[in-house]
């Protein structure tokens, strides 16, 4: 029992922290939608890829350092655990100053090669531009709350998604209404999401239980290369969403035009919501999958693994569901100026990219233990092909054999792929052998 409720605990803080992070985003599309249209929405789903990168970059350093950092504690190696966060704090500044500078002297070429034009390009121009400034904040963030879930305060670390997304709407609102602002006020409110969870995760600081703190430490190669392993998986996951949303973005704008584009803009914001579910999902095992690992336990993790798959497999079929009985006012909601041909598409996409969430969980909750237990190369093999190779392939085909059809359904053949792939690496790697995982972790 007392598992049982250990891991509801983590996952259901998990899941709402990350839901407080697609809120963000999902509100940006909201008011740019009523208060932009079409255009606005264009441009905005042009340029929104660049959260994948930024966001995966976090994940890669936040993730990774605290698997890492979870792993070394659970041995006693204090030191050592101490010596990655200051590592991976190091690293995400530096990536954080490099992005920002890349915002102030290249946005305008980056959203030019991403296909904006006309009207589109300086609302496009001015987004991209606020959100690589504020770059540093967005990867500290994911750094700050993935150490501190690790620490044992998974509490504080869903209040720092929560807090940051809820003073986004209300910013959202005050620069885009009262102020005016376009385009950029929905910009530096998102922008400002990650400053305000940032303060929030410094309360850890002050609190006897923070067990992680900076220490005299030289960059080693070896060290931050075993740190980026645990993260890459989540990193290809999350920076190939950029990857997939740019392609798709072109293959759509061939077939359907910039109404094409807007449209596709609500399903994946629509998407990026159950997504954040089933993220919150693995992200929340992947502490006590960690622990557990480095304490040899393999039964737990047995055990953790059974009943993410069980709750991943209940969040699919009932997203599934009620997608099939309220796709059109889902999409109403962002279809401001109920555009038929926007509706149509739209509602046709979302029925079809949904049955993905049915098989999706369980990819994800494989990919989260080969990780976390450092079974490194499968975890990357189903990432890669999931999220970039795979993808790629399958959606230029589908779309020259079915046109727009083939590109929603590329995301659940996919997905249905990577599924034989898991059960297949999860075979071969014996993971019922508890031999085999104390000998691993040694």
């Amino acid at each position: 029992m007392k598992k049982t409720i250990h891991f509801y605990r983590y996952i259901s803080m998990s899941i709402l922290g990350m839901l407080g992070a697609a809120v963000t985003i999902l509100t940006d599309t909201f008011f740019v939608a009523d208060k932009l249209g079409v255009n606005g929405l264009a441009a905005l789903n042009l340029t929104i890829c660049i959260f994948g990168l930024i966001n995966g970059l976090g994940i890669l350093l936040g993730i990774g350092g605290a698997t890492y950092y979870s792993i070394l504690k659970a041995r006693n190696e204090d030191y050592k655990a101490n010596s990655v966060f200051t590592t991976a704090f190091y690293l995400s500044l530096g990536i954080g100053i490099i992005l920002c500078l890349i915002g102030i002297f290249f946005s305008k070429p980056i959203v030019l090669l991403l296909g904006a034009e006309g009207n589109i390009l300086p609302m496009a121009n001015i987004y991209m531009k606020t959100i690589l400034c504020f770059a540093p904040f967005f990867i500290l963030r994911h750094l700050y709350i993935s150490f501190i879930r690790n620490d044992g305060n998974p509490k504080l670390a869903m209040l720092a998604m929560l807090i940051g997304s809820a003073t986004n709407i209300i910013l959202d609102y005050v620069f885009m209404y009262p102020l005016n602002w376009g385009i950029f006020g929905a910009a530096f409110a998102t922008a400002l999401t990650p400053v305000t969870g940032i303060l929030i995760c410094l309360i850890h600081w002050l609190c006897k239980q923070n067990q992680f703190h900076f220490t005299k430490t030289l960059l080693c190669l070896s060290e931050i290369k075993k740190l980026c392993g645990f993260g890459m998986a989540s990193f290809i996951n999350e920076f190939s969403s950029g990857i997939v949303l740019l392609i798709f973005n072109i293959l759509i704008l061939k077939h359907s035009g910039n109404i094409g584009v807007a449209a596709y803009g609500v399903v994946a914001n629509l998407a990026l919501i159950v997504l954040a579910i089933f993220t919150g999902v693995s992200q929340g095992v992947q502490p006590l999958l960690s622990t557990a690992y480095g304490e040899g336990d393999t039964s737990h993790i047995h055990f953790i693994f059974r009943h993410g798959i069980a709750v991943s497999a209940a969040i699919g079929i009932f997203v599934f569901l009620s997608t099939l009985h309220f796709a059109p006012e889902m999409i109403e909601i962002f279809n401001q100026e109920h555009n038929m041909e926007l509706q149509i598409i739209a509602e046709r996409g979302l029925k079809i990219y949904f049955v993905s969430f049915l098989f999706l969980g369980y990819n994800f909750m494989t990919t989260a233990r080969f990780s976390a237990t450092e079974y490194v190369s499968h975890s990357l093999k189903l990432s890669f092909f999931r999220g970039c190779v795979g993808i790629i392939a399958v959606v230029i085909l589908f779309s020259w054999l079915w046109g727009l059809d083939g590109v929603w359904l590329s995301i659940p053949a996919v997905e249905i792929i990577t599924l034989i792939m898991a059960k297949y690496f999860s075979k071969i790697s014996k993971f019922d052998s508890k031999r085999n995982v104390i000998n691993h972790a040694s």
